[in-house]
Formats: structure tokens, sequence, C-alpha cells
């Protein structure tokens, strides 16, 4: 096997029934790449937007200016793109000095899952886990964080390790609250919200259109985005995220991330807008990545001067139009487990996994599985 001095890894190497797996210094992942990478999101097993190109790249950008990570890209042998999976090497493992591999994910990527083309599923995993086996012998194992379980990609991946007999499992388990229902959006209100909650809602409503014209608007192009993103930040900033510091806002590299991602999705047809307005002036918003049969709520922010009429909850009300949509099943509400708002009006729960996976010759797969006895397995 040729191994690519330059980065350290093994040069692109030829798998299963001709296909090519490598991976790009993420820097040269040029204009061919980029096209395949929109044609494979467009027909991945699994929507994930914070891979595509459009936030993926300006990401990179933003955090990695080093080039440190690397995109593992899967072709067949006509050169159709079949999965990618941004990586990084890492020397420490949670605090302790544990050289491994995992996939790159940073505060605002809130899905780690590959982009995958439907149907390679079992190809992918493979293809991923040999280029792995030959990238250096100082990692001990790979730790794929984020990846979303009850999906023909987790059913595969742990199909592959079963087969494999690979030392790896999962390792930690989450839940988050997602929207996915067959009923209607005022049935659904009516189910998961007492008559009590229901007509405080409605109270409030109408207390604020005491104080002036209410509105919503929701929009899936790119008038006024720029704007709109200004105003969101500032949105946000001016509430408690600005004061504690972890506003967009407060950090410039988040913010051009933001920003540049909000664009990019708008560009091809992605972004969802919903704002909730006072006299004209935004009191709730919330961005969304529209990507069927899937959608994701990116970020929200309200006015906390108007919090005793709960504009954000209102305009989650709003927000449950997504099950009139028929292209839309679920959508994943980015939340952190036990969120205090959105837990309580989206029951549906995603269960997002963390799995660490051996990889490599007999002595360093012997050499993680001690190491994963002492790691807690969970079901």
């Amino acid at each position: 096997m040729q191994h690519d001095p330059a980065l350290g890894t093994p040069a692109a190497q030829p798998s299963r029934g001709g296909m090519r797996s490598h991976a790009l210094a993420w820097r040269d992942f040029g204009l061919p790449q980029r096209a395949q990478l929109r044609d494979l999101a467009a027909h991945a097993t699994q929507p994930n937007p914070f891979f595509e190109e459009w936030h993926l790249f300006p990401s990179l950008e933003a955090l990695d200016p080093k080039g440190e990570v690397m995109v593992f890209w899967l072709e067949d042998a006509d050169g159709q793109a079949l999965g990618l999976l941004p990586l990084k090497r890492e020397l420490g493992y949670y605090g302790r000095p544990i050289p491994h591999w995992r996939n790159w994910m940073h505060a605002n990527c809130f899905l780690g899952a590959p982009l995958v083309r439907a149907g390679c599923e079992a190809v992918f995993w493979p293809a991923l886990f040999e280029w792995l086996d030959s990238a250096g012998a100082l990692p001990m194992f790979v730790h794929l964080a984020g990846m979303p379980l009850e999906t023909a990609l987790a059913d595969e991946l742990e199909a592959c390790l079963a087969r494999s007999h690979r030392a790896g499992r999962r390792v930690h388990v989450v839940e988050r609250a997602m929207l996915a229902s067959a009923l209607e959006p005022q049935a659904y209100l009516e189910e998961v919200l007492s008559t009590k909650r229901r007509k405080e809602l409605r109270r409030q409503r109408r207390r604020l259109e005491e104080c002036g014209a209410v509105e919503t608007e929701f929009l899936r192009d790119d008038s006024d985005l720029q704007a709109w993103i200004a105003a969101f930040l500032a949105l946000e900033a001016a509430g408690w995220k600005g004061k504690q510091g972890s506003a967009t806002a407060n950090d410039p590299d988040k913010a051009a991330i933001f920003t540049r991602a909000l664009h990019g999705a708008a560009a091809c047809g992605k972004l969802e807008r919903r704002t909730l307005r006072l006299d004209g002036a935004p009191i709730a918003m919330l961005a969304s990545f529209y990507t069927p049969p899937g959608a994701f709520s990116y970020k929200t922010a309200f006015d906390e001067e108007f919090a005793r009429f709960s504009p954000g909850v209102l305009l989650q009300v709003e927000n449950l139009d997504s099950l009139s949509d028929p292209a839309i099943d679920w959508v994943d509400s980015c939340a952190s487990a036990d969120h205090p708002m959105i837990d309580h009006m989206w029951r549906e729960r995603r269960r997002i996994a963390r799995y660490s996976i051996g990889i490599g010759g007999a002595a360093r797969q012997a050499l993680f599985g001690a190491l994963l006895a002492f790691e807690g397995t969970v079901a």
C-alpha cells in the first residue's frame, strides 16, 4: 500500500467492487469534489446539513486554520461520491492521553452522521474502517459522536461491528426533543399541552396584540437575509446569552459560520426563517434547515423584554405547521437533552449516540479492547 508522506495517511486505495476510499486535506477539496458533495447530499440516506458544503467548509475555514481536518471520501469506479466524513486525529480523549480519530464536530454542529448515498450504508462503514486501520499506527480507535439511532446508517454500523468482530460499542446515548407525528398542528398541540396551558398561550397572544400589531413571517428564500441575520444576532446578544458571553455575536468565528451557513442554505433552498414581529420589530426568530425528509431547528432567539408573553413559545406554536408539510417526516430540535421549553412542546425523542471502535492490527485492537472495558456500556 502506498502512503502519502505529506499527510501521514494512506493515499487513495481501491476498495471492494472497484470503489476507492481516501482522505483529503479539506483545503484540497476542489470544485469537482464539491459538485459531487452536493449530489451526495441530495441522495443521502440520512440528511446532515452540518456536513453539506455550505455549512462544513465555512466551519472549517473558521475553526481549523491549520488544516488538520481530513475529509474521508468514498467513491465508486465511475467517480460518483458514495460517502463523506470529516475526521481529525486527537491526542487526548476526554482528558486522558489516548490518541484516536474522531468525526470532526464543533459547538454549532448538531449531528455527526456521515453523508452516505442511500443504499450504500453496507459498503461505507467497512471502507471507512479499512482506511482507518492503515491510517498511521498511533491512533488506537475512532470515536464517532452525534450518531442518530433508529436509522439505516446506525443499524448498518452495528451490523458491521457484529460481522467484523471489531472491538467497539455505544459508549453514550442522549435523547433530545423531536417533532414526528401524523397529527395535524392543532391536534398535536391539543395532545401535548394541557387545556390550561393552551388557554394561557391564547391569553398571552391577546395581551401581546394589545401592545401593537403582531404578525408572523415565514420565508424560504434569501429576501433581506443579511438584515435578518443582523437582527437575529442583535436579538440573541441582547439576552442572557449576550450577558454570559455565549451569544453567537460574541464569537467572530461563530458569527461568520452562522452568516455564511444561512446564506449557503438559502442559495440551495434549504433555509426556513420564522419571525414573530411586534409593530414590525422582531421579538422571536427561528432559523431552520429544510432537508427532506427531515428538518433541523438550527438557532432561535427572543426578546426577553417581552418574556411575559412567551414569544419564543408562540413562535414554536406557529412552527408546528411543519407537521402539515408532506415532504417532512420529522424535525430535529438540535436542543440539549431535557430542554426546559421544547421538551414540553415536542414529545417525540431522537436518540443520539457516541461510539468508540477499535482500529488497526491485532495488538492495537487488543489494547483498545482492554481500554473499552473501563468505559461504560449503554443500551
